[in-house]
């Protein structure tokens, strides 16, 4: 089994309303080896995306450590875990967040260009949008784009770092079922091609099910964790 990139000891998420404690995440413990695609799944509520976040260092945990690559983020000052994640983890949002005046390739170049590596940046996006379809989308805003090609742009954004974490909340929440498909087929190429690890909260059975782990969280604490061996058919695919 390949060294783990991720690694969670003793996690647990609270907040203090004013009138009472909301326990979130009840100590949790697990770990992702690297180029796996995993996901994590439960009921509304049950601590997904909290727990997304607090794996991309966008929240502080109440207790417990979390590893990436090796590296305690969970002891990193805010600038330190910028850097990190603009070296080391992409995000797909179900809401896209592309930038409304910036063309396709634009969206997509922006984090290099921001990390000052902007040397080829527009090439890479150029070859990362025919990759994912985009080609002749290049020079259009994303009001002139539909939601499945948004999200594209989203997933070339997330990519153009070659990140070696890939973390989608929702990723096809707002897609219809066809285009859903789409996105997620595009996700599993790039993790298979890159060999960049996966990480995708969903509650959509069909998504997961192409996990080949999947993690189930209830009332803040792992309830299943399983994982299967997958194969390719004959397109490409696992089953």
């Amino acid at each position: 089994m390949a060294d783990p990139i991720i690694r969670v000891e003793g996690l647990k998420k609270s907040i203090d309303t004013g009138t009472h404690r909301v326990e979130i995440l009840r100590g949790i413990s697990f770990e992702i080896p690297e180029g796996q695609f995993l996901a994590i799944m439960g009921p509304s509520g049950s601590g997904k995306s909290t727990l997304l976040g607090l794996l991309a260092g966008l929240d502080t945990p109440t207790e417990g450590r979390i590893f990436l690559d090796g590296e305690e983020i969970t002891a990193l000052s805010e600038d330190a875990l910028a850097v990190l994640r603009g070296r080391k983890i992409g995000f797909v949002f179900q809401s896209y967040q592309l930038i409304p005046t910036l063309t396709a390739e634009e969206n997509v170049a922006l984090p290099v260009e921001l990390a000052g590596n902007g040397a080829g940046a527009r090439e890479r996006a150029r070859r990362l949008l025919e990759q994912v379809g985009l080609g002749d989308r290049l020079d259009h805003y994303p009001v002139q784009l539909s939601g499945g090609e948004q999200q594209r742009v989203a997933i070339a954004r997330a990519f153009i770092s070659r990140p070696r974490l890939l973390l989608a909340d929702e990723p096809t929440g707002n897609l219809d079922g066809v285009t859903g498909r789409q996105v997620l087929e595009l996700l599993v190429e790039l993790n298979r091609s890159r060999g960049t690890t996966l990480v995708l909260v969903t509650h959509n059975l069909e998504l997961a099910s192409r996990a080949e782990r999947r993690i189930t969280l209830r009332d803040g604490r792992i309830a299943e964790d399983e994982s299967r061996c997958l194969r390719a058919d004959s397109a490409g695919g696992p089953r």
